[in-house]
């Protein structure tokens, strides 16, 4: 079985300019923990997901460590406002790791959790075809196995 069998194909993107209100605006109403960063050509550009936002709420690991900073929590929730008043491009990660659709699932799946992704785009030539999911995978797994034997 391959990726582009239980890929999804229906997705929801943004492109780099998209203001960050309205990422965690369809964040939070479609609970989405991320969203693939394309292009007007659909060019995968990054990925802007919820640990990206929060991170910009905390001091730097090496700050902390250097007693050059500390966690206020009341600060953090002021800087949210300041951080989902910019724009995509400023907090997307831009480095990011994507699969072909005609790889194996079960090697999707092991780049996942080698990187500890939860899902993964699915490119064409840095075009953006679809998205992957571990419960993609689960559910394909599910079916053709378990169903069968039931």
């Amino acid at each position: 079985m391959i990726v582009e069998d239980v890929m999804s194909k229906s997705l929801k993107t943004v492109n780099p300019e998209t203001p960050m209100i309205k990422v965690v605006s369809m964040m939070s109403l479609y609970r989405l923990s991320g969203l693939p960063v394309v292009t007007d050509t659909n060019k995968l550009v990054g990925f802007i997901s919820e640990r990206d936002v929060f991170i910009k709420l905390f001091p730097s690991l090496e700050d902390l460590m250097n007693n050059q900073a500390s966690i206020n929590m009341s600060e953090a929730m002021s800087i949210y406002k300041e951080v989902i008043g910019r724009k995509v491009e400023a907090l997307m990660t831009k480095q990011v790791i994507s699969i072909a659709p005609d790889q194996p699932i079960l090697k999707a799946a092991s780049t996942m959790i080698c990187h500890k992704f939860r899902r993964i785009p699915v490119t064409v030539g840095g075009r953006l075809v679809g998205m992957l999911s571990l419960g993609d995978v689960h559910k394909a797994i599910y079916m053709a196995n378990v169903t069968d034997n039931a």
